[in-house]
């Protein structure tokens, strides 16, 4: 049977091709390398690695073996993260990120509840843009995003639980005359251009804060594209159309060439956390359980 450190010898040495690279990798003597390669070639009855003076090159049969064995070692190391996280409870590192400043109030909420239960877990912090946000997630530089729970309708990534849900305003230029009004309507949209979003967002974010058409079938007319949620303000304060917003941007960005009319007919905008349907780990659940609880305690996000 193949031992444990045979089988890290293998791979290690099927990845660097090098046998002093691989006993400095291993922790061991490059003739232990070397002994352990040869003791696996007699057990599969041929060779594993061409060796020269000057190159290693790994044989058909020693690439198929390192092939087949791979996914077993990462299965192996994944079993033991598990028994450890078990045992110790919640260790390591968590990469928590957060889109805009209302999901970055709900994020700092829930990383004290995960963190007053989970000490031992070092949590790191990052700012996302709308456009880059689920990448990073794909890219595993952030385990687990607060967002609009729109971006996570994709097929690879998991909506948790709605932290938030917040009435939905509209943005205007102050000197528009629609700033005039006490409310607004959504039919009030076909009226004015709204501000796009970046195009490399997700079809339903692009869908909700850009409709095609009012709920009546009017055609809203399209504003200037931003690239990011600062431009769409300025170009709002600008004139240069409006956009749907919730209700705590009033209070995070006040601003005296903005005015911000309640919608009597939008439905909110929802915060959660997302994370990819790969990376469901216990670390990301157990984040999202105390973002959940802060949530409704009461202790996390905006009024």
């Amino acid at each position: 049977m193949l031992e444990r450190h045979e089988l890290e010898v293998l791979l290690t040495l099927a990845e660097e091709l090098h046998f002093g690279r691989t006993a400095e990798r291993v922790g061991v003597t490059s003739s232990r390398v070397s002994q352990t390669v040869k003791k696996l070639e007699r057990m599969i009855g041929a060779p594993l690695f061409e060796r020269t003076s000057r190159q290693v090159r790994m044989t058909a049969i020693g690439r198929r073996l390192a092939e087949d064995l791979a996914p077993l070692a990462a299965g192996m190391n994944d079993a033991v993260r598990r028994a450890i996280d078990a045992g110790r409870g919640i260790t390591g590192e968590l990469r928590v990120g957060f889109l805009s400043a209302v999901a970055g109030q709900l994020l700092l909420k829930a990383v004290a509840e995960f963190s007053r239960r989970n000490p031992d877990c070092e949590v790191h912090i990052h700012e996302a843009q709308g456009h880059d946000a689920v990448t990073r997630l794909r890219a595993g530089d952030i385990d687990v995003l607060i967002t609009d729970i729109l971006i996570a309708d994709q097929p690879d990534v998991v909506a948790g639980p709605v932290l938030l849900s917040e009435s939905r305003l509209l943005a205007v230029a102050a000197g528009d005359p629609l700033a005039g009004q006490r409310r607004v309507s959504v039919e009030a949209l076909a009226d004015h251009p709204v501000i796009g979003v970046p195009a490399d967002m997700p079809k339903a974010f692009q869908q909700d804060r850009n409709p095609p058409s009012t709920p009546s079938g009017v055609p809203v007319p399209r504003g200037p594209r931003a690239a990011s949620f600062s431009e769409t303000i300025t170009l709002v304060a600008a004139g240069r159309g409006v956009f749907p917003v919730g209700e705590n941007v009033a209070r995070l960005y006040p601003r005296p060439d903005i005015a911000y009319l309640p919608f009597t007919d939008a439905p909110p905008i929802r915060w959660g956390p997302m994370w990819l349907s790969t990376n469901t780990t216990r670390r990301v659940r157990e984040f999202v359980h105390a973002a959940e609880a802060a949530a409704h305690t009461g202790r996390a996000g905006p009024s």
